[in-house]
């Protein structure tokens, strides 16, 4: 697993569990089991409430498509789904594939 990846599951699982539950997870990875990280692996990040360092930990996100992102929708309001996504510069239908893979749009 490579750096973005293993990045971007923590940010999942911190969403989604919550700061105190994940901080006692890491702080306690003895008890860690492959059901957690199955649950860590199927979350999906919420990209309209998402923020930079979030959205950069996504494969292929840079600091400069975190920002398009970020900037589209605090001009154009939340993105609903793939095809609005790629009305971000720099995202075509390719990277949009890409994203929708780590990021839901609710």
């Amino acid at each position: 697993m490579n750096m973005k990846a293993l990045w971007f599951a923590l940010c999942a699982t911190i969403a989604c569990m919550g700061a105190q539950s994940a901080s006692a997870a890491l702080n306690n990875p003895s008890n860690a089991d492959n059901k957690t990280v199955g649950a860590v692996s199927q979350s999906k990040l919420s990209l309209n409430k998402a923020d930079q360092q979030q959205l950069e930990a996504i494969p292929g996100i840079g600091a400069k498509k975190a920002q398009a992102i970020l900037e589209y929708i605090k001009l154009n309001g939340p993105i609903k789904d793939k095809k609005q996504l790629m009305e971000v510069k720099g995202i075509g239908e390719k990277m949009a594939d890409r994203i929708a893979g780590f990021v839901s749009f609710g």
